[in-house]
């Protein structure tokens, strides 16, 4: 395939982004650190981009080569895996890519299930905001969150949410809180790619006045979360991903979750012909099952 660069080129890329070090990246690839350097300045000729910044205090990623290095990342990771299965005899595998947080709080709690149900299918799971690009076989199926915008692939719905305000019982105790207005007064905690953000949420109940501040920013429901169990403020976050720890008692709900909005946030994403694949029928057969 005359548009893709040798193979040898984006291992060395990997290894010198991941290791931030040529010297280091030789070692681990039995090169010198002169023939690393030779590799990545080739594929910065093939690409026409600067790949890595180079200074006193060591090596860093340019611009672009984050952009690349999130795409390539995964493809070699599923190149890997995919060479480890046949090395291993393994026919029957599946790549899925997930939602970080939905991945740590939904399926891995779930998953002993599927492997009980289908021994014969070898898992390899992969955890992060970035979608997977099926044009590369970076994944049979991705679990993605957001507004479903994924047009030439089957988008399925996982399950409807409730998406509401969570704290420790110890904090909802302390501060007090009788209505969604109280809500001002108290340190809030924003996840930033939540698709129902705290000025939507108080917007419905009526509340125009948004806070000054948040007391904490995370990319991660589960960090927000995590830092609401520790009593440092209010999540707003998932039903379904926060039902583990409402059941053990490390969180409840401030209000009737009734008054919460209602959403279908979290999808299988994958190209009709993977479809077709038994293990991906398996898979989402299964989780159609859980999520019910």
């Amino acid at each position: 395939m005359a548009h893709l660069p040798p193979l040898s080129t984006l291992v060395a890329f990997e290894t010198v982004a991941r290791r931030r070090s040529f010297a280091l990246a030789a070692i681990e690839l039995h090169l010198t650190p002169s023939a690393v350097s030779h590799q990545i300045a080739k594929l910065e000729g093939f690409l026409g981009v600067k790949l890595f910044d180079r200074s006193a205090q060591g090596v860093k990623l340019s611009a672009a080569g984050e952009g690349y290095l999130r795409r390539v990342a995964g493809a070699l990771g599923a190149i890997g895996a995919a060479t480890e299965d046949v090395r291993q005899g393994v026919r029957n595998s599946l790549y899925v890519h997930v939602s970080p947080s939905l991945a740590s709080l939904w399926l891995l709690p779930r998953l002993a299930d599927f492997a009980q149900a289908h021994p014969g299918i070898s898992l390899f799971m992969s955890a992060s905001h970035t979608h997977s690009d099926f044009a590369l076989g970076q994944a049979d199926l991705d679990v993605r969150y957001g507004i479903p915008q994924w047009p030439d692939l089957v988008v399925t719905p996982m399950f409807t949410e409730t998406i509401l305000p969570l704290a420790s019982p110890a904090f909802i105790e302390r501060w007090g809180l009788r209505e969604p207005a109280d809500l001002l007064g108290v340190p809030l905690i924003q996840s930033t790619v939540n698709i129902v953000q705290w000025a939507d949420w108080l917007a419905r109940q009526g509340v125009e006045q948004l806070p000054e501040r948040f007391a904490l920013r995370f990319d991660r429901a589960q960090l927000a979360m995590d830092a609401a169990i520790q009593g440092l403020g209010i999540a707003l976050e998932s039903s379904v991903l926060g039902a583990g720890h409402i059941a053990a008692g490390r969180l409840a709900p401030v209000f009737d979750p009734a008054l919460s909005p209602q959403v279908e946030a979290h999808f299988l994403v994958y190209p009709a012909r993977h479809g077709k694949r038994p293990e991906v029928a398996a898979f989402v057969a299964w989780v159609g099952q859980q999520a019910g």
